[in-house]
This record gives C-alpha cells, sequence and structure tokens, in this order.
C-alpha cells in the first residue's frame, strides 16, 4: 500500500480564513461547505474583507510529506497556521485523528500543540541566551520534564541533525544551516506526530540548502512523520514531495503527485509552476514504456519508479532496451531510446 492511500492523519475540510469585519457573518455555524466557493468568496471580497483561505480541503497520511506551494500571498501559510489554531480559521473543519481541532478548549489545544505538533519555521526562532542543547529542550521544560530527561532527549535528536559537538554553543556561534538544524532538532524533540516545516530551507544559500533537504529526507527515513511542508520552490517540493497541492488566491488549485502535476497541470497557473522542470526528473521508468517491444531477452532491469534521469546512463550502453519491473520485481515492460525520446517530446 502506497503512503497515498494509507490512513489519514489529518484532515482539512472547507477550510476558510477571512480577514475584514464580522467575518463570521458569511458562514453558518462555522461551516465551510458552500455550494460555489468562487462565487462566494468574491461575495465576501466585495463587502471589504480579505479571503485568505478559500474552501481548502486535502488529506494528509500517516508518514507522508504533503507539500502545500505557491506564489507569495497565495495562502499556504495561512493554511498551514489555521491547521495548529495559530490562525484561527473563520469556518470548516481540521481533523487529526478524527478529533476537530476547532472544536477542542484552549487547554487541550495547548495540550496538542506540545505533544503531538513540532513546527518550524523560515525564521529559526531561537532563544539568543540558550545554547544549543538548551534551545532544544525548551519545549520539554513547558511540557514540565525534569532536568535529566529532557537533556536527554535533546541530546537523541541533536546526534539525529548532526550537531553533535555544538551542544554549549549558542545561535551566535552558528552557520545558518547550523541554526536551522537546532530549530529542527527542537520541534522533533517532542516526538511530534505531526510536523509542520514553513519554507524552513528558504533563508538559507542553495549549497547549505540542498543539503539541508538531503538530510530532511534521510531524517524522514528514520522517523516516518506525517508533514505538511510549504515551500514556493517547485523543484523542492519534487524532491520531497510525496503529494502536493497548488494554491492560487486563497484556493487549492490542484493536488496530486508532483509527475501528475507536471504532466497533467489543471491550468494555465500549475503549467507556469512546473514549465522550467526537466520532464526526466519526473517521468519515471514505468511512464515511458515501448508499448512497440515486448518483454524478453537478456536486458538489464531497472525498478518502475525510478526516474528517467537516472536510468539515461544505463540505457545510453543498452541500445535494446532496459526491462522494467514492478510489483514483486516481475518484468512490466521495456524502455527503450525511441520511447524515452518519444516522451521527452510530447511532454510526457
Amino acid at each position: 500500500m502506497s503512503k497515498s492511500d494509507g490512513e489519514i492523519k489529518l484532515s482539512c475540510r472547507n477550510v476558510w480564513k477571512v480577514y475584514g469585519e464580522r467575518p463570521n457573518r458569511f458562514f453558518s455555524g462555522g461551516e465551510g461547505a458552500v455550494p460555489n466557493p468562487a462565487a462566494h468568496a468574491q461575495t465576501i471580497r466585495d463587502a471589504g474583507n480579505i479571503v485568505a483561505a478559500c474552501d481548502v480541503s486535502f488529506d494528509v497520511r500517516v508518514g507522508e510529506i504533503f507539500v502545500i506551494m505557491g506564489l507569495s500571498g497565495s495562502g499556504k501559510s495561512t493554511v498551514v497556521r489555521c491547521l495548529s489554531r495559530l490562525v484561527e480559521p473563520t469556518a470548516g473543519h481540521v481533523l487529526l485523528d478524527g478529533e476537530d481541532l476547532l472544536a477542542v478548549p484552549e487547554r487541550q489545544l495547548i495540550d496538542i500543540r506540545r505533544h503531538k505538533m513540532g513546527m518550524v519555521f523560515q525564521s529559526f526562532g531561537l532563544l539568543p541566551h540558550l545554547n544549543v542543547i538548551d534551545n532544544v529542550a525548551f519545549p520539554l521544560k513547558l511540557q514540565g520534564e525534569g532536568q535529566t530527561e529532557r537533556r536527554e532527549r535533546a541530546q537523541r535528536v541533536i546526534d539525529l541533525v548532526g550537531l553533535t559537538g555544538r551542544e554549549a554553543a549558542f545561535p551566535r556561534e552558528l552557520s545558518g544551516g547550523q541554526q536551522q538544524r537546532v530549530g529542527i532538532a527542537r520541534s522533533l524533540a517532542v516526538e511530534p506526530e505531526l510536523w509542520f516545516l514553513d519554507e524552513p530551507f528558504s533563508a538559507l544559500d542553495p549549497l547549505i540548502r540542498r543539503q539541508m533537504q538531503d538530510e530532511f529526507l534521510k531524517l524522514q527515513q528514520m522517523l516516518h512523520k506525517s508533514i505538511v511542508f510549504i515551500t514556493h520552490d517547485f523543484l523542492e517540493a519534487l524532491r520531497i514531495a510525496d503529494r502536493m497541492a497548488i494554491m492560487r488566491d486563497g484556493a487549492v488549485v490542484q493536488i496530486g503527485s508532483p509527475t501528475e502535476l507536471v504532466l497533467n497541470p489543471a491550468d494555465d497557473y500549475v503549467s507556469e509552476f512546473t514549465s522550467e522542470v526537466p520532464r526526466a526528473r519526473v517521468l519515471a521508468a514505468s511512464d515511458v514504456l515501448d508499448p512497440t517491444v515486448s518483454p524478453g531477452g537478456d536486458r538489464p532491469t531497472v525498478n518502475g519508479k525510478a526516474k528517467l534521469e537516472e536510468i539515461l546512463p544505463l540505457l545510453a550502453g543498452h541500445e535494446a532496451g532496459i526491462a522494467v519491473t514492478g510489483e514483486g520485481d516481475a518484468v512490466i515492460g521495456i524502455v527503450t531510446p525511441k520511447s524515452v525520446i518519444a516522451a521527452l517530446a510530447t511532454g510526457g
């Protein structure tokens, strides 16, 4: 079973965030489901209000990296703050393990945030007067854990993010990448079930940013968190997303895997996002099978999920093609130079 077919961890249902005078008057009993969301949003705007989130719905599965992306002002950061109620939604429902977070009392919400959620933002938000280990242990202190236990837990995640030996350093003594690692370690210290990351690497230079993406993916392979990750960079989303949603003007335009969005964009807005993405980075071997060639013969094999850019060097040395395997390592078809050229020429 793929992650996109698995158990739902977080469910966002018809969430709206409206800024202005008495925004609740546009919704009955806090329900966000309306017959025509676009028309409803325009009515709200015509009344002089700002619609920051418009009828947003999606699910995040257990162990899935769900990326939300869009241009500045598209509503992506507003949505992630609505999910944790750092920003109070105007209408809709946010379900964590089936429980509506918008209905729980403040005290219970604080407890959920402290024990079930981890958050990392673009600004590192480290406490300048605390060293690395005390910064990481700070949320555990808020939970009331004793010093010995919280330092032990802090040390584990410090080791996990590769900062062993820097425990006594203060934020001013760390590079930007190291500061972001501290922020990540601090959010992991509470052992969250759900992890929110809002453009966590965008303040870093390109080389460090790519290294942090690599480290993030290694962490996810070990921890299997349910993650909502915000970015405006499609290439970053391409590297890390299991599924993603693209937003515009507060609304979700399209949801799908990166490959689905690149190959089958819903409109010109999504096409623009994906226009500069090399097809070889998103097409998998199973996407470019040659229907004119039957399986058989002595050919090297690759998994159907392997990206085209990974198999091109192998294909260059085997003009007869490469066998592609699926479930149970059964051969599902052959990739040939002709089928690859055809796929790239037609944009998939």
